[in-house]
């Protein structure tokens, strides 16, 4: 028997992508990615998510059919208007202690094991989607709030300048 029993009604120690504690199990685990993109003067590519009011970087859930990469590419353009090249692996984020698990609308509740890379913007135009409010770059600095805990995790990984990736 493992030590988290399915049926164990409280888990604090689990966290939601906001901070928030998670008090059940997540039903699925999802793969997805999420893009480290700066500008020409260094600055951060977020956007405020339209489901939670969250800042945070472009990402999302991988479909069926493409490759972790791709769907790096594919979520940034979507979310952004930016076409990117997938450069290199900041690092894999999956431990549901450090902010890994999403809530929906709809009641589903996902731990995610996403892959962040950076990217650099090869084309496109900022445009914003149905899924932000609101998109822009922000110096590092002057990042805007309430920002994800899980991205808080994310682009401080990136910052550092780690050549090998981080496993989180």
């Amino acid at each position: 028997m493992s030590d988290f029993d399915k049926t164990t009604p409280a888990h604090p120690q689990f966290f939601d992508m906001t901070g928030a504690p998670v008090n059940e199990m997540p039903q699925r685990v999802q793969p997805g990615a999420s893009a480290f993109v700066l500008n020409d003067k260094g600055e951060l590519l977020l956007q405020k998510r339209e489901d939670n009011g969250f800042w945070g970087m472009p990402g999302g859930r991988a479909d069926p059919g493409e490759s972790i990469a791709v769907t790096c590419a594919r979520e940034v353009y979507e979310e952004t208007g930016f076409e990117v090249r997938v450069d290199h692996l900041i690092g894999v984020y999956s431990d549901p202690t450090q902010f890994n698990i999403g809530r929906y609308r709809d009641g589903a509740i996902n731990q995610f094991v996403n892959i962040c890379f950076a990217c650099t913007i090869m084309g496109g135009a900022m445009q914003i989607s149905d899924e932000s409010t609101d998109i822009g770059f922000f110096p590092f600095d002057a990042l805007p709030e309430p920002l994800l805990a899980s991205h808080r995790v994310r682009i401080a990984d990136a910052r550092a300048g780690q050549v090998a990736a981080f496993f989180r």
